[in-house]
């Protein structure tokens, strides 16, 4: 198993919310909706859903986040409803983004083969996240999986990453595992 292990650059200690003169860090970051279960609304126990509003500006206010950010849904589908045509506009929207820090919320089930489709933009750090549970659900994994890819995007390298389940992974060696629910490095 790979780990990325992020170091210092310098020894001295930094404080993640001032640069080293002092004035406060600010790293923009352009949030990305597609849908997914983040979004999902269910109707009933026979899982009758519809992929509903974006709920990550809800968690992020909720979560009192101070860097800036502005939200932008590009749409509202269960990834396996993805096309060659959507994730080409999904790879667009992120090339035309002033802001170098990019995290997009997206269905889990083919979140890998997006992933792979935005590999290549230079200078940009993606970052994909999404939910095994909705985040209307109470015993969700939504808040935290946001939580965690708004501080990576802002503090990984350029690429692209998915960051699901407390970790961070390379899309060109990861599954999501249906029978265990949830992501894992592939050898």
């Amino acid at each position: 198993m790979d780990r990325i292990i992020l170091k210092p650059l310098s020894p001295e200690p930094i404080n993640m919310h001032q640069t080293r003169t002092g004035a406060p860090l600010q790293v923009p970051v352009a949030v990305f909706t597609t849908g997914g279960t983040l979004d999902k609304v269910y109707f009933d126990a026979l899982s009758h859903y519809q992929v509903g509003r974006p709920v990550v500006e809800g968690i992020l206010e909720e979560a009192g986040v101070q860097g800036p950010y502005a939200v932008t849904p590009l749409m509202q589908k269960d990834s396996l409803e993805l096309t060659d045509e959507d994730r080409a506009s999904i790879r667009t929207a992120v090339q035309q983004a002033e802001e170098r820090h990019i995290l997009i919320t997206h269905g889990t089930d083919t979140m890998v083969e997006t992933a792979c489709v935005l590999r290549g933009i230079e200078g940009k750090t993606i970052v994909l996240t999404g939910a095994l549970k909705p985040a209307r659900f109470r015993d969700t994994d939504a808040v935290f999986n946001v939580a965690a890819a708004f501080v990576t995007v802002q503090t990984l390298p350029s690429g692209v990453w998915i960051v699901m389940n407390g970790r961070v992974f390379d899309p060109a060696r990861t599954r999501k595992n249906r029978d265990a629910n949830r992501f894992e490095t592939t050898e």
